[in-house]
């Protein structure tokens, strides 16, 4: 039989990165549907005797946990009725409308049920989400968060990593682990060089919730954002968790003066097998008001490690900026994804981050990867480091504040082996096992844990089990840096630590500048009502982000 005859042009469209992605058609039994599912519940509401008696088509002694948890602390039963009333339209109309203020909006839409909330998402399209997005982000100064980990758990390449990450701009860095146990020493070196890259950057350790809380309460870490909640009963109920115990997890934070969110996101109730055929979005939407109704200031959303779903469906990467946006209109921050990677394709997954880019977010990645993705313990992130050119092009060619800056390579070789000499210090002072020289030297000037001798293993995880054993703390870090000369990395590190008594940072959206000011959804609320209001770069920061180092200048030619 000949065989059939092609297109040739087929044959190359065939081959590009993007049919290495997984695509497929919607699914609705199994919860496969970005948004509008028929088997989510007609939005409703019935209030008596000042309390809700009906939600989204259930009477109160139907109510699953969630559903008893959002309906008793996260509507504001004053207004859900007078808000219920009125139409998907009119409700999208007031978050795309300039004239209408975002204070307005927030007390409108803090008396929607989950399905309300879902369906008027529905009836915006992507540009007009963004629109909404500039106008109800909480804080005014758009910010950006970093990993930074190590294929290999190398303390020194972390510490290295973390000064550049801080020194290039990011507010906040987040470490994970390869080994579990190295989790003490990652903590301590994001510590350490996110210090001497920028005063006041915050530093995380995603692992086990009780160990990050301790780890934080050692002064060890200052915020937490991996305590994650589910839209439906059964995903919460496997995890052996209810909104009542991540409330209580989040108020445990909070006593101890460390920031924290919850973490969300579409596709997380399908890829656990129990999304009970319901959409993605009103799933997510329940998640949020599950936060909201915690009190924690702010969410993780975005479908972070679970992208590949929402991205495989129509619409999905629709509905994940939706769910971005959801969380503005409760008045919370918001992290907003764009760190795990789910496309082969360089144009979906550039385009996958323009909505929260292009309006600005609290933080517009959750993390940006700072090290190369063979390095990235997150599975990888949908930018890394070596995308970072591309990046500072972006925010210049669109004259968008992406929450970094331009760097010289000189300084970013100074910076590094500051840090990495600093956390030499620190490992002498504490008797761990001893940074190199060698070891130094080439952490400064690597692009990689292949770059950076080995360590040796297991006398680093016995200095681990000691950080851990000895109890440990940020002041005895403070006393070891202080004492080997470096003096300005100790009193930024107290600098942090006296935060954990004002518990400034504990504020919606609150980030902590190089001079230990602390900004936040109250100091530096969101402005923005049409042209020329809200975020307005100074011509500072423009003549910053324009000056990228390899652009030719006049005077240079």
């Amino acid at each position: 039989m000949a065989e059939k005859k092609r297109s040739k042009r087929f044959q190359v469209l065939e081959n590009r990165p993007v049919h290495k992605d997984g695509f497929i058609g919607e699914w609705i039994e199994t919860g496969l549907i970005a948004m509008g599912s028929p088997n989510d519940p007609k939005p409703s509401v019935k209030v008596s005797g000042g309390k809700i008696v009906e939600m989204d088509g259930k009477r109160r002694e139907d109510f699953d946990m969630i559903d008893q948890f959002i309906a008793d602390y996260a509507i504001d039963v004053s207004i859900t009725e007078e808000a219920m009333a009125k139409s998907d339209e009119e409700l999208a109309r007031m978050l795309v409308d300039i004239n209408v203020p975002a204070e307005e909006v927030r007390k409108i839409f803090g008396g929607l049920t989950p399905a309300k909330l879902a369906s008027v998402m529905d009836k915006l399209n992507i540009v007009e989400i963004m629109m909404a997005m500039q106008k109800m982000r909480v804080r005014q100064t758009p910010k950006n968060q970093a990993h930074v980990t190590s294929a290999t758990d190398n303390p020194v390449m972390l510490a290295c990593d973390a000064a550049e990450a801080a020194y290039r701009g990011f507010a906040e860095i987040e470490t994970t682990v390869a080994v579990f146990k190295y989790g003490p020493l990652n903590a301590l070196s994001l510590l350490v060089g996110s210090q001497v890259g920028r005063p006041g950057v915050l530093t995380q350790d995603a692992l086990e919730e009780s160990f990050e809380l301790e780890i934080g309460m050692r002064g060890l870490t200052a915020y937490a954002e991996t305590v994650s909640v589910y839209g439906t009963e059964g995903v919460f109920v496997d995890g052996d968790d209810t909104p009542w115990s991540k409330a209580f997890l989040a108020s445990c934070y909070a006593s101890r003066g460390i920031k924290m969110r919850f973490t969300s996101g579409t596709g997380s109730e399908v890829q656990m097998g129990a999304a009970e055929g319901k959409s993605m979005l009103y799933l997510e939407a329940r998640c949020i008001l599950i936060t909201k109704g915690a009190g924690v200031q702010g969410l993780q959303n975005g479908s972070i490690s679970c992208i590949g779903v929402p991205g495989a469906v129509p619409s999905g990467l629709r509905a994940v900026a939706a769910e971005n946006l959801l969380t503005m209109t409760m008045g919370m921050e918001v992290a907003s994804g764009n760190d795990q990677t789910f496309s082969h394709s360089d144009l979906r997954r550039t385009a996958r981050t323009i909505p929260q880019f292009f309006p600005g977010t609290d933080l517009i990645f959750s993390g940006y990867s700072a090290v190369p993705n063979c390095d990235n313990m997150f599975a990888g992130s949908n930018w890394d480091i070596e995308d970072m050119d591309d990046y500072l092009a972006l925010q210049r060619d669109f004259k968008v504040d992406g929450g970094v800056r331009p760097v010289l390579e000189e300084d970013v070789i100074a910076v590094r082996n500051k840090a990495a000499r600093a956390l030499q210090a620190v490992y002498e002072e504490l008797g761990f096992p001893p940074i190199t020289d060698e070891e130094v030297e080439a952490a400064t000037y690597a692009n990689t844990s292949k770059d950076v001798p080995p360590r040796n293993i297991p006398e680093d995880l016995k200095a681990a089990d000691r950080i851990m054993k000895e109890g440990i703390t940020g002041v005895d870090v403070i006393k070891a840096l202080a004492k080997r000369g470096f003096r300005d990395v100790a009193e930024a590190i107290l600098m942090m630590m006296k935060q954990r008594i004002s518990g400034d940072y504990l504020q919606t959206s609150a980030w902590i500048d190089e001079n230990g000011y602390v900004w936040s959804a109250v100091n530096d609320p969101n402005k923005y009502h049409g042209p020329t209001t809200g975020y307005q770069m100074s011509p500072e920061r423009w003549e910053e982000i324009k000056n990228i180092p390899w652009a030719i200048r006049a005077e240079d030619v």
